[in-house]
């Protein structure tokens, strides 16, 4: 497997110096190290120092560019490589992840982004120390995955409001959750609600004005706020999120019920489950797992059911 011998660190014996004996999975962390906040742990000495040696055969990359990460995942899952963990945040996830789907190999997280949106969904642990360790006990799960327009996402995918966020944060020098608040402050006031045109997979039709569409497949953006709070990413469906703009006095309670996991209870806010939606719109961004792609204005977003294997806690 040619993944580049100048950022690989190889670990064949274990923290004590032993050689280990016994026959190992080979384990790819592929680590982003712009992700998340400046300053960040030594993950490469995290997971020397905590993974379980005699399990695992681990190698460590780090990502050099926007597209690194799939470059290496696909090369992994062509070598029969075992497990391909994706240390960094949901953009790194999902770059991994697009090259895992329909394959053996399974994915791992160790969290390193801002939102961390399907590790809080999981339950997997922000802490490196912690995330690593889990993956030495972990048990595998078969979750969906879903695209738009052919491209895949693992968690959420967002047009409107939603997609402007994520493009400004991404541009953003400073990372964080007061850092996406202000943007979403500053954004706020000047945003009108654009048209929208949805057709569903059971015939349903809609055609309305809207602030954001979701289409979750976990539960949430990140920085725990839930926008999905009924999704699973396991029963074969999308919840679509179609939220309209709240005025100014109406944003404390909205937000509170992001955070308490009780924003479909709002009148603003619709969710209708679906396998597939058909979305007509006026602007080309979408926001994928956090990062902002530009594609056809007609969008065709549909669940992908049982399709990628994952690392998850025991309970």
């Amino acid at each position: 497997m040619q993944l580049g011998a100048k950022t690989v660190v190889a670990v064949n014996a274990d923290v004590s110096g032993k050689a280990v004996q016994a026959k190992r999975k080979k384990i790819l962390f592929i680590v982003n190290p712009f992700s998340g906040k400046k300053t960040k742990p030594d993950i490469s000495k995290i997971i020397r120092s905590h993974i379980d040696h005699e399990k695992f055969e681990p190698e460590i990359f780090l990502t050099k560019k926007a597209g690194h990460a799939r470059h290496l995942s696909r090369q992994a899952v062509d070598a029969g490589v075992a497990v391909v963990v994706a240390v960094g945040g949901d953009g790194t996830i999902n770059e991994v992840a697009s090259q895992l789907i329909h394959s053996e190999t399974v994915l791992g997280i160790v969290p390193q982004g801002s939102g961390n949106g399907l590790a809080r969904h999981l339950g997997i642990p922000l802490s490196a120390v912690k995330a690593v360790q889990l993956i030495n006990k972990a048990r595998t799960t078969t979750i969906d995955t879903a695209a738009v327009n052919n491209v895949p996402f693992v968690s959420i995918a967002g047009i409107g409001f939603d997609a402007l966020v994520a493009r400004k944060f991404s541009k953003n020098t400073k990372r964080g959750f007061f850092s996406y608040l202000h943007i979403i402050t500053k954004e706020y006031r000047n945003y009108k609600p654009k048209k929208y045109e949805l057709l569903f997979d059971d015939g349903k039709q809609l055609k309305l004005k809207a602030f954001f569409i979701s289409f979750a497949n976990s539960n949430q953006f990140g920085y725990n706020t839930s926008i999905a709070p009924l999704a699973k990413l396991d029963d074969g469906l999308l919840d679509v999120c179609i939220v309209q703009k709240p005025r100014i006095f109406d944003v404390p309670l909205l937000a509170n019920l992001l955070f308490l996991k009780q924003i479909h209870k709002s009148s603003l806010v619709t969710i209708i489950p679906a396998n597939q939606v058909i979305v007509k719109r006026s602007k080309r961004a979408v926001n994928l797992d956090g990062e902002t792609v530009k594609l056809k204005k007609e969008l065709t977003i549909k669940v992908n059911p049982l399709s990628l294997k994952i690392l998850i806690p025991e309970k």
